[in-house]
């Protein structure tokens, strides 16, 4: 079964890079992405083993999550529209993608009429490329206290989507400035964030190597998306 086989190979592959950068294969959890795969598909990958999907559009995970295999576990990844905010709320157990402190006090006062508390993760866009949504890094600095103070929201870590490369060493630099960003936002606030969110497909084992301790992997799993 070729679903099996590629669920294997990338957990071999999370292994092996865990095993280069001496950590634990434990200390990486593995966030199947399910953008333009069927609930078939996502039952099947829960049938063998598979706990945590990710989801990169509100309305595509309304119609999905409902008629998928059993209790599964699912974040929010993409961009999130403040209108969109309330449900996301009811769908994720994790919004990722926090890319501004307008979405984050939207998700904050959602999160208190659902009478729930939301852990987030900071989308960080490294380089500045116009092209892809996050905080840069001078500006995550400034409002990094006032996010902090948000009742209902518990920051988590950081997450970054790098520029695209064909050669994986291209964007480690990227891996590891989110990763000493981490480090100078526990400082800053005084307290752990336990989580890095990086890595895809084309470079989630130089992302690992680098300290990810989540890995959003689409393509490798499922193979390409059909073209709609």
């Amino acid at each position: 079964m070729e679903l099996l086989s590629n669920i294997n190979s990338v957990r071999e592959r999370i292994a092996a890079a865990c095993a280069r950068a001496r950590r634990d294969p434990g200390s990486v959890t593995l966030v199947a992405v399910t953008k333009g795969q069927s609930p078939d598909i996502v039952s099947q990958a829960a049938r063998l083993g598979l706990t945590l999907f990710g989801e990169n559009k509100v309305q595509e995970a309304k119609a999905k999550i409902p008629i998928c295999l059993g209790r599964l576990r699912w974040h929010f990844i993409g961009h999130l529209q403040t209108n969109k905010c309330r449900e996301a709320i009811e769908l994720f157990e994790m919004v990722q993608s926090v890319d501004s402190l307008h979405v984050a006090e939207e998700l904050n006062k959602r999160a208190e009429q659902a009478a729930r508390t939301l852990p987030v993760l900071i989308e960080i866009n490294i380089v500045g490329e116009a092209s892809k949504f996050g905080y840069r890094p001078e500006k995550l600095r400034t409002e990094l206290t006032h996010l902090n103070a948000l009742p209902r929201l518990e920051i988590h870590g950081l997450m970054t989507v790098p520029p695209w490369s064909s050669e994986p060493e291209n964007v480690r630099p990227v891996f590891r400035q989110l990763r000493e960003l981490k480090q100078e936002c526990e400082q800053i606030l005084g307290a752990p964030m336990p989580h890095l969110s990086m890595g895809m497909t084309g470079d989630f084992e130089v992302a690992i190597e680098e300290g990810a301790t989540m890995v959003r992997i689409g393509t490798a799993l499922f193979g390409e998306r059909k073209k709609r």
